[in-house]
């Protein structure tokens, strides 16, 4: 059976080119990058040239890059850091964040009895800058977390204008660019972010490996005692192929991004006037989304809602209700719940997302289809 791949929010295929980068490092360049004789120093070598190509595509200092496991890891890092060793007393975020930021801060809340207040959320998805303004009246030592496009809606909240009102109140701001690396221009000269977290599988590298971004003069204080590695912050002998292979995708990623963006934006829409054009009721979730991101309400009965995904994939066709995090959940959408009405929550929603592997044709097979459930 062909596959159909609609799905690239959760994870995307790894390029070929980053395949060959890691496969030579697993053959060639074994050593411990913490040894001080060739082989160590050339493993070493690697790990450090990876963090310069990364710090270049976001214009930064090489040494602002920490690589991690994942967003996931640097997310629980920084947050707890911050309430830990910053005193922070009370962090901002949305009930729209990715789990890895919500449930992290609610541990932290329960640990700590740290304040959380959640700033509004807009009918179109979008958040409400002027509650942020509001909440940050208040002189409390706070954190900011919120993310720069949603993983399920693909609404993009505007990094600028969070980090500037930040900055003007002297907050720290933690951003979850997880859907963004790789495929929109991040230059933290031009943003005040204080820590940004990004994991390799989004941008077409492997997964397990992802790395922060922790601005110059913020010292945090370690998640892993041990060795050396990484500023003392992470200790354990770096994956220097994961590593090697997350910048080469995040290069190629950046190298193609212009010719891969007026694709995958085409097809989008493509895919949403041919959705139109087969049921006329569809509706999609949220406003000023992301371009490789679709989510749409079916005009299908509340019965159909359970099956539809499981129909798909018989047809060998991927794509999720939400967050892959918690795709085997029969709970609504957490995203969702915060934006629609209850009419339209109980029908089901479809995250579509695109890379530029697919194709029209595969557009046309998912939409025949859904037209037979």
């Amino acid at each position: 059976m062909k596959k159909i791949y609609l799905d690239n929010a959760a994870t995307t295929p790894i390029r070929q080119e980053v395949i060959d980068e890691m496969v030579h490092v697993m053959q060639s360049e074994y050593g411990n990058p913490s040894s001080t004789h060739s082989i160590g120093r050339s493993a070493k070598a690697i790990v450090e040239t990876a963090r310069k190509l990364i710090a270049k595509q976001l214009n930064c200092n090489a040494q602002e890059i920490i690589f991690t496991s994942s967003a996931t890891e640097a997310t629980n890092w920084i947050l707890r850091s911050a309430v830990c060793h910053f005193e922070v007393k009370r962090i901002i975020t949305s009930k729209i964040e990715h789990h890895a930021t919500l449930y992290t801060i609610l541990a932290l809340e329960k640990e700590f009895n740290i304040k959380v207040d959640y700033i509004n959320i807009l009918p179109n998805g979008g958040l409400d800058y002027s509650h942020l303004e509001e909440l940050l009246a208040t002189e409390v030592k706070t954190l900011v977390s919120l993310m720069h496009v949603n993983n399920e809606t693909g609404v993009i909240n505007d990094c600028k204008i969070i980090a500037d009102v930040c900055h003007k109140n002297k907050v720290l701001f933690h951003c979850d660019t997880v859907q963004s690396i790789g495929k929109a221009t991040i230059d933290l000269q031009q943003n005040p972010i204080d820590f940004l977290v990004a994991s390799a599988h989004k941008f077409h590298g492997p997964k397990g490996v992802g790395f922060a971004y922790v601005k110059k003069g913020i010292v945090l204080q370690p998640i892993l005692f041990g060795g050396e590695q990484e500023k003392g912050w992470r200790a354990g002998t770096e994956s220097v192929h994961q590593i090697a292979g997350m910048a080469k995708a995040l290069e190629l990623a950046y190298q193609h991004l212009n010719e891969e963006e007026k694709y995958i934006l085409d097809l989008k829409e493509y895919c949403f006037s041919n959705l139109k054009a087969a049921f006329p009721d569809v509706k999609i979730n949220g406003e000023n989304t992301f371009y490789n991101i679709l989510n749409v309400v079916l005009p299908f009965s509340e019965e159909k809602t359970a099956m539809i995904l499981f129909n798909l994939d018989m047809k060998g066709i991927a794509v999720s209700r939400g967050s892959a995090c918690q795709s085997g959940s029969i709970k609504p959408s957490h995203v969702l719940a915060e934006m629609l009405n209850e009419d339209d929550l109980k029908k089901p929603s479809l995250r579509i997302s695109f890379s530029h592997y697919n194709s029209k044709e595969e557009i046309d097979e998912f939409i025949t289809a859904l037209k037979m459930i």
